[in-house]
């Protein structure tokens, strides 16, 4: 069983400036929580009990938000806002821990990841989850992680998550080729390759890598022989490809839906989605966004 979960949060959010200037990106809310905090509660709901933060010193805003505030929690107690109270302390479950490790230079997601090899360990699998994206599990029994990680169980095989994307948009992703075309939502089938950002007429399928993956601990030796490559830096998909020349990858395609937060549609998309079903704001949410619908001026 994967209780693991990397998380690189070091990268300065170039896509989201000038927003990420002074906030991590991470910590950019969606309604009122950050979106750092979506992602550690997808993780946590498919089982994971450790969440690695590969980080810099400029998030440190992210580690506070995880970490107790002894203060904020005795004046919300002398003032009676039980309910905000309690709010915070279950941000994160007592069962689960939050570990952090920096990654000291800006080398690429490969060496992010490869930064936290010490936590981790050369003979444990793992999930990685790029805080970029939510995984919206709305509907499902079990969200797309736990699916994930039985596929993994199941096969032994290391997992890379993938969406169905309009053909006219593969051009912006990176694409796998499977040894099942028709691949269901919901299942996994073994990868035959993965190109990056494929031209439309040459993309071998419409199922687009999302930034979810479950990988052994012997990609740690691999990240650690992986040359620079794109953009001088160690590339994740470098030490997958080498991986999958040795014991195979499969593709897990989602059942869900994804909003990328690093770029303002996306983000604004997810906004939407989710203040739509608030438990607190939904409903006059849903009346702002009918009273902008019919605003003419």
């Amino acid at each position: 069983m994967i209780r693991k979960a990397v998380l690189p949060v070091a990268g300065f959010g170039t896509r989201c400036l000038p927003a990420s200037k002074a906030i991590p990106k991470e910590m950019i809310t969606i309604v009122d929580k950050p979106v750092i905090q979506y992602v550690v509660e997808e993780a946590v709901a498919a089982g994971i009990k450790e969440i690695v933060l590969v980080t810099h010193s400029s998030k440190a805003a992210i580690e506070n938000h995880f970490d107790k505030h002894f203060e904020l929690e005795n004046t919300l107690e002398a003032k009676g806002k039980h309910e905000l109270l309690e709010e915070l302390r279950n941000i994160i479950p007592e069962d689960v821990k939050i570990i952090s490790v920096r990654q000291p230079e800006p080398l690429g997601l490969g060496h992010a990841v490869l930064c936290a090899r010490p936590i981790v360990g050369d003979h444990e699998p793992f999930a990685v989850l790029l805080p970029d994206v939510l995984v919206d599990d709305r509907g499902l029994a079990r969200n797309d992680l736990a699916g994930m990680i039985d596929a993994f169980d199941a096969s032994g095989q290391a997992q890379i998550m993938v969406e169905n994307v309009p053909r006219e948009l593969v051009y912006k992703y990176g694409i796998v080729a499977l040894d099942d075309p028709d691949l269901a939502p919901g299942q996994s089938a073994a990868i035959t390759s993965v190109v990056e950002k494929p031209a439309v007429e040459e993309a071998p399928s419409t199922l687009a890598v999302i930034g979810r993956y479950l990988l052994p601990g012997e990609i740690f030796p691999l990240l650690a022989r992986t040359p620079p490559g794109a953009g001088n830096e160690i590339q994740l998909t470098d030490a997958i490809d080498t991986l999958h020349r040795q014991t195979g990858v499969a593709a897990y395609r989602m059942q869900g839906a994804t909003y990328d937060c690093g770029h303002q549609l996306g983000y604004l998309e997810a906004i939407l989605a989710f203040a739509k079903r608030h438990p607190k704001h939904g409903r006059e949410f849903g009346e702002l966004l009918s009273r902008y619908a019919n605003d003419q001026e």
